[in-house]
């Protein structure tokens, strides 16, 4: 979702930092850094950052009701939704896996009409391990009646590279995210590509 369909940095960014303001943590968020690291858990995040948040949950939560303050920070990719409407045409079922959580899932993609063309949404659940572990990809895949082998993971972070190694699909980078060419290269996906158009004459 995050750095493959939409560009949501700034929201992101702007609800972090409102989110930290109202619990009054005082932190610094260098923006170039903080950008690059969007995909990974918040936990994560604020670790690397050496940020205490004394309750996490409170966080989320707060979080979650400010991200709509500022949706409209966030805009789709060019050409994500004419992308996911010609596979759906094509009878090629695409689905959505992100680490936000499913009810925030639903309305962001929802916002963007996304919803109408995809075939299964999976964001992050309790008590379920989430990527770059293989679990959710196998739940989408089993949900839609897919082998893991014939399924591409498409993603900007070495998180969904490494989900789709981990289930056993192939893999996709996309390096107009928040993740650079070189970055991605590391972590060895099947393919790249610099704009999500290509995916229409890759995927068929």
């Amino acid at each position: 979702l995050d750095g493959t369909l939409v560009d949501s940095k700034i929201t992101i960014l702007k609800s972090t930092l409102e989110t930290l303001k109202t619990l009054n943590i005082e932190a610094t968020l260098q923006e170039d850094k903080f950008f690059k690291m969007i995909g990974m858990h918040f936990i994560d995040i604020f670790n690397e950052f050496k940020i205490e948040v004394p309750d996490f949950n409170k966080f989320i939560s707060v979080y979650k009701s400010f991200y709509f303050n500022f949706i409209d920070d966030s805009v789709s990719y060019p050409r994500a939704a004419d992308v996911l409407k010609h596979l759906n045409e094509k009878g090629i079922k695409t689905s959505l896996l992100t680490t936000k959580a499913q009810d925030q899932a639903d309305k962001i993609i929802n916002h963007f009409g996304f919803r109408e063309n995809l075939s299964y949404v999976m964001g992050r659940r309790n008590g379920i391990a989430h990527k770059p572990s293989a679990k959710p990809l196998l739940i989408i895949c089993d949900g839609l009646g897919i082998k893991p082998a014939e399924t591409l993971m498409v993603g900007d972070t070495e998180l969904d590279i490494n989900c789709g190694k981990n289930a056993g699909a192939l893999s996709c980078g996309v390096t107009y995210g928040y993740r650079s060419e070189e970055y991605l290269k590391e972590y060895n996906p099947d393919f790249l590509i610099d704009d999500i158009i290509e995916l229409k004459d890759s995927v068929s």
